[in-house]
């Protein structure tokens, strides 16, 4: 990566001067903006050769260069640029895929060579999260145990602080199932570790590695990215990425069908705008961004829903004539977050079908809309946010929903992009309409001031 100037310290450039170097290759600019050009300036002004990958050398291997260099500065990059930590599951399960026996118990269940290596990348962390449960039934230390001398910050997440009032934690992220599903519905994992034992425990109750997703077919299903394999010991290390690198996310797969959707962008050379997790910088986009929106009910009575995700979940079960599908309306509506909401839909189409109403599949573009322009509608600061995105292609970078999100590889069919888009282009038609009527009442005024002076 190219180097950094931080805080005026240009040893790394003066080193590599000093050291007679005479040509210098770079595998990429660095993420940070202030940084990015400055140590490729200052190289080439002393008369050294410096190449960069995919700039002044290409080819399937540079290529293939380049991708090392994303994956191993992955952290950065993601701080970067998403302003959020690089954060990573890291769990162990035995080969049916429990991660303690029914009783709890969980010692251990990979070998001693798996173990050391995540002490060794817990020595490289600069926060180590467990669950609740963790605590309670393991007893972990969280401590750091190569001698390097950090110590990375303990955290425990609870949602009941019952924890025992003596534990090896008083004298990272390895957790249990319930609060791995939740860093993961929440998109704010980005690797995983997982040590595969060879051994079966069995049991009906006991707890696997990832809780329910609310994930309702394998389509679904989280595929990790640039996965590898690696045999510690006894045990199998299975690695990858749960999200695409910044430079590898999904595109559009239509550039076509977004200029008929969109007049203001050009299919060919309009920057892409892509929207995930709603503490981005475009995050205010996503249908799970906190911004609570009025809708009328069945009767016409206006309801207040959290996000555009609680309305739209709640109304996969509306008009059904059935307890349960009322229950679960109202335990949506009272979710504390949009991933709760989100969690209850989902499984409860996952586990009663029947409950979903007969026309949702035909609907649910039009739910999805109207609830979108409700909310830009309501908050003027989103509507100049989406307004201010004219010209560029909008896509929602979910990994797994094919159907709203662009997918990994753009195979998605980014609908909540393109709706989003729609709803801007009206906003802008809207905005110009309404500066032409302003313009011909000024037009029109001033022509009365002027036969009147006559």
């Amino acid at each position: 990566m190219e180097p950094g100037d931080c805080d005026g310290d240009n040893t790394a450039v003066s080193a590599l001067l000093q050291g007679g170097v005479q040509r210098v290759v770079i595998g990429m600019r660095h993420p940070l903006q202030h940084f990015r050009g400055n140590a490729v300036r200052a190289l080439r002004s002393q008369g050294l050769q410096v190449d960069l990958l995919g700039e002044d050398l290409t080819s399937k291997l540079i290529e293939d260069a380049q991708k090392e260099c994303l994956l191993v500065n992955a952290p950065l990059i993601c701080r970067a640029h998403l302003h959020v930590p690089f954060s990573v599951l890291n769990y162990a399960m035995t080969l049916d895929g429990k991660i303690a026996a029914s009783t709890g118990h969980a010692c251990w269940i990979s070998s001693k060579k798996s173990r050391n290596l995540v002490f060794e990348l817990q020595a490289r962390s600069n926060a180590i999260i467990v669950g609740g449960n963790t605590v309670r039934r393991n007893n972990p230390r969280l401590t750091e145990r190569h001698g390097s001398g950090h110590m990375p910050m303990r955290i425990v997440m609870s949602q009941s602080l019952d924890l025992p009032d003596e534990a090896n934690l008083w004298d990272m992220t390895e957790c249990g199932g319930t609060l791995a599903a939740s860093a993961i519905s929440s998109g704010v994992i980005h690797k995983v570790y997982a040590f595969v034992a060879p051994k079966i425990i069995g049991g009906k109750n006991a707890p696997s590695p990832v809780g329910d997703l609310g994930m309702v077919e394998m389509s679904q299903a989280l595929n990790l990215i640039d996965v590898s394999y690696e045999q510690i010991g006894p045990d199998l290390l299975v690695s990858g990425f749960l999200q695409p690198i910044l430079d590898m996310a999904p595109t559009i797969p239509s550039p076509e069908e977004t200029f008929v959707v969109d007049p203001t962008v050009s299919p060919y050379e309009s920057s892409t705008i892509f929207f995930y997790v709603s503490w981005d910088t475009y995050g205010a986009l996503s249908n799970f961004s906190p911004h609570p929106i009025q809708m009328p009910d069945e009767n016409g009575d206006s309801v207040t829903w959290l996000s555009v995700e609680h309305y739209y979940q709640a109304h996969k079960f509306v008009g059904v004539d059935d307890t349960a599908a009322r229950d679960c309306i109202e335990r949506i509506k009272s979710s504390k977050s949009p991933e709760e909401a989100a969690r209850i839909g989902r499984s409860m189409q996952k586990q009663r079908p029947d409950l979903i109403r007969p026309d949702w599949d035909n609907v649910k573009i039009d739910v999805m809309y109207a609830a979108l322009k409700c909310k830009f509608s309501t908050y003027p600061r989103l509507s100049s946010m989406l307004v201010s995105t004219a010209g560029s292609v909008l896509v929602e970078a979910s990994p797994h929903d094919l159907f709203w999100g662009g997918g990994r590889e753009g195979e998605g069919l980014n609908y909540l992009g393109r709706l989003l888009m729609k709803l801007r282009s009206e906003f802008v038609e809207e905005s110009s309409s309404s500066t032409n009527n302003t313009r011909l009442k000024e037009l029109g005024a001033e022509v009365k001031r002027n036969t009147k002076a006559m």
